[in-house]
């Protein structure tokens, strides 16, 4: 039986990681990034008209991002503590392949991951991260 995964569902919960969360940029993808007390990561995505105007580029930017995330969750699980992701859509993305866009999200979790650990060592800095 598959692990039901959580999901960022209610618009609170997306404005409250835009607005205290903090923004990491990158080729394909721009994700926000807050910390969470829930003890695991949760998913939020956004693929905007702006960014695809036909619906079905929209959703296969969707499937894209979902999969890039479940694909990374041994990355995920070894980053403490957990966080709410919330992860915005590029143009790029559509002309790109799975592995490019997972290339991509590892990099970001990377960067997250550091300055998570900084912020240990660090009193307020990055309190909301």
């Amino acid at each position: 039986m598959p692990s039901v995964r959580p999901n960022l569902c209610k618009s609170s919960e997306f404005r409250s990681v835009y607005e205290k969360g903090k923004r990491f940029d990158g080729r394909f993808m721009t994700a926000f990034v807050r910390r969470n007390e829930s003890g695991q990561h949760r998913l939020g995505i956004t693929a905007s008209k702006r960014v695809a105007r036909l619906a079905v580029d929209r959703n296969r930017m969707k499937r894209l991002l979902r999969e890039m995330f479940r694909l990374s969750e041994m990355t995920l699980q070894g980053l403490e503590p957990h966080y709410d992701w919330v992860l915005n859509a590029k143009r790029s993305l559509l002309k790109v392949k799975l592995a490019d866009s997972l290339e991509d999200f590892q990099r970001i979790a990377a960067t997250v991951a550091r300055v998570g650990s900084d912020s240990r060592h660090s009193s307020d800095e990055h309190k909301n991260l």
